[in-house]
């Protein structure tokens, strides 16, 4: 018996010598990514010289408190590609969607492809997406069948739609038609990008729980449902991700105007960072040293919509502007695809550091999966690194190459046609992305390619002369990556094609027989609504009273 019992107290020693030398076991870490839309690096005022706008004083804190990623970037420079690498860790020519969808797509990310929270989700994971999906919304391409438990938003850009008070937008779309309609209606496409014909429909997973929404309270509405997940979550104590994709900054803007205030766009970014610190207020109350947060954006801001559009920063694509075109969304100048990007982890990520990495959205993919300790698929090739080391540790990434695909300028959609190593870009064409006032440079093909040093010039206006040695050596690195990556997605089993196929039935529409598919949950909220849009409608008036110019 006295043997059975020292066996027994030596087998506790042990035990409680390993709890107290390795620690309890350690709890899964909570997953935020907060997601703005066409938003500028130069929009964050961190990111600013010395005179800050003081639009992002939220966003301002959470950098003073974590670590800010300069040399971030967008993996494409338009909506529904960026957002597809992100979800899935794979270039656009490996994961299919090398190009937006619409309000009238059949189809979505090919079901082929596997997502992030799908797999977080299958790691006992709690998984809620708030905000534009923009990967499909028929069947089975709307977020809850692709992995998350919860989703809330538009299932697409809020201009692919109207409403019946609109945003800013330029040009400035009409409202909704009010006289009844039929169902063919929804086969007219937008005119002048503007629509008419279908409302802009705010989904809860499967469902249209208001067509058309009221732009101007989603904000609230936003922030409401991400509170109350993070809270949800910590009382089921079970670890979440939660995505959250902003309508912010794409038009149209629908921030709160008081008469004569003058700058929409300067609005929207304050609106934008108030939802960005009610969403980090309620994580630091409710599990903060166990939660990651990230904000970053899908691409740079629209050029073409003028005031309504962000700042780029430093990054202006000289050689192209001087050439007349645009070089920001859509284009793989630095302003398309270099976004603010802001990771937040109270006593993992140290505070008030900044990190000149060069790093992608497609890295959050594999970084996210390596936190949580999730062996990502076998089956398929990846083009995301694991970012963990730079977040935690501050160490400098592990990536020579990054590729920027077409995202609509000059090219083919997806055509991997402009390489960046070190401090170095080169371009295999350029052109044809339109610029505020319409102007649209011309296509060119470079061959050789251009090369810019961005530490030499961040604006990118003088590429390296030709002859230079640092010409030939760099165009020489670039031209073995290029071939090489190329020749890997070519022979990768695991390709996925989208589907682009449109049909009129297709557009999300909770009542076929009323104009604009018009619904509410009850006649209190249309009553509601329709004294919300008078009153917006009185307001819009005067702002444009005072903007007329």
């Amino acid at each position: 018996m006295a043997e059975a019992f020292s066996a027994w107290m030596l087998v506790c020693g042990l035990l409680l010598h390993t709890v107290s030398r390795h620690g309890a076991p350690a709890k899964k870490p909570n997953f935020i990514i907060i997601l703005a839309d066409d938003i500028g690096w130069g929009d964050l005022d961190a990111n600013q010289g010395e005179e800050k706008s003081n639009n992002t004083p939220h966003l301002n804190l959470m950098a003073e408190q974590g670590l800010r990623l300069t040399d971030f970037h967008s993996p494409a420079s338009t909506c529904s590609p960026s957002r597809a690498a992100m979800l899935t860790g794979r270039y656009g020519l490996r994961n299919g969607v090398t190009r937006n969808f619409a309000a009238r797509s059949v189809a979505g990310l090919p079901l082929s492809e596997v997502t992030l929270p799908r797999l977080l989700q299958e790691a006992a994971y709690h998984t809620a997406m708030i905000g534009k999906w923009h990967l499909g919304h028929n069947g089975p391409y709307g977020p809850t069948s692709r992995g998350f438990d919860y989703y809330l938003g538009i299932p697409y850009s809020n201009d692919m739609g109207c409403t019946d008070v609109p945003g800013h937008n330029l040009p400035q779309c009409p409202a909704c038609e009010s006289s009844e309609g039929t169902r063919l209606q929804r086969s007219a496409r937008a005119r002048g990008g503007c629509y008419s014909k279908v409302g802009l429909p705010l989904m809860e997973n499967r469902s249209i729980v208001e067509q058309p929404l009221d732009l101007w309270t989603l904000t609230e509405r936003y922030a409401s449902a991400a509170t109350g997940i993070i809270h949800a979550a910590r009382q089921r104590g079970q670890p979440y991700l939660l995505y959250v994709a902003l309508a912010h900054m794409h038009v149209p803007l629908a921030p709160p105007l008081h008469p004569h205030s003058g700058d929409v766009y300067a609005a929207s970014l304050r609106e934008m960072d108030r939802l960005v610190g009610a969403v980090k207020s309620a994580s630091d109350a409710a599990d903060k040293d166990n939660t990651l947060i990230l904000f970053t954006g899908d691409n740079g801001p629209w050029e073409r919509k003028c005031q309504y559009s962000g700042s780029v920063g430093p990054f202006v694509g000289k050689w192209q502007t001087s050439r007349g075109g645009g070089s920001a969304k859509q284009t793989t100048w630095e302003g398309g695809h270099r976004v603010p990007t802001v990771a937040y982890w109270p006593g993992r990520i140290p505070a008030n550091t900044t990190n000149s990495a060069l790093l992608s959205g497609m890295d959050i993919f594999p970084t996210l999966l390596s936190l949580a300790e999730v062996a990502p698929p076998s089956d398929r090739r990846y083009d995301g690194i694991d970012a963990t080391n730079v977040l935690l540790r501050g160490e400098p990434a592990a990536r020579e190459f990054l590729f920027h695909p077409n995202s609509g300028a000059a090219g083919r959609f997806g055509d991997l046609q402009t390489v960046r190593t070190r401090t170095h870009k080169a371009f295999f064409i350029t052109g044809a992305a339109q610029a505020c006032g319409g102007a649209t440079g011309r296509q060119q093909l470079h061959d050789p390619p251009l090369i810019f040093d961005l530490q030499r010039g961040e604006a990118e206006e003088t590429p390296v002369q030709v002859e230079a040695p640092e010409y030939r050596a760099v165009a020489e690195r670039v031209a073995r990556a290029r071939e090489a990556l190329l020749w890997d997605i070519a022979t990768d089993e695991s390709v996925s094609a989208a589907d682009y196929s449109t049909d009129a039935s297709a557009a999300p529409c909770c009542e076929p027989t009323r104009a604009a598919c018009r619904c509410r949950a009850d006649a209190h909220a249309d009553a509601h609504a329709d004294a919300h849009a008078d009153n917006r409608l009185k307001e819009q008036h005067a702002d444009n009273d005072v903007d007329v110019h």
